[in-house]
């Protein structure tokens, strides 16, 4: 039995955490518009759901590379990305008084998700 280590469960609890809240953003938008204390318009409901559509993709892509035998980089790289670029976007979101500062809590989960998958990728990577 090939034991997993502790950064692949963690990768995992952050790509499973994507996908679960990515169906929620959604499927209910006004609710998390509501949790970070953002105006609820027809208008931020809709891409609201839009982002949390791409969350739920970027999740589900993280959780199947890290299900798969060989290491996708290009998912990892790019899951990354997906995670520091959301923290830069609720950051500028809280700085332009869109949301509330309840929301760099979500905004230094995803800084922090983006640097752990990178440290993942940037450990378990085959060498060239």
């Amino acid at each position: 039995m090939n034991k997993r280590p502790l950064l692949w469960w963690i990768v995992l609890a952050i790509a499973v955490l994507t996908v679960v809240s990515g169906l929620v953003q959604m499927f209910a938008p006004g609710f998390v518009l509501q949790v970070v204390s953002a105006q609820i318009t027809p208008t931020s409901s809709h891409f609201f759901a839009i982002v949390g559509m791409f969350m739920f993709l970027f999740g589900g892509a993280l959780w199947q590379a890290l299900c798969s035998d060989a290491l996708q980089t290009a998912v990892f790289i790019w899951s990354g990305l997906q995670k520091i670029g959301a923290a830069a976007a609720v950051g500028l979101g809280v700085h332009n008084a869109i949301f509330s500062k309840l929301s760099l809590l979500v905004a230094s989960f995803d800084l922090l998700s983006g640097v752990l998958i990178f440290a993942y990728w940037l450990t378990y990577r085959k060498p060239h």
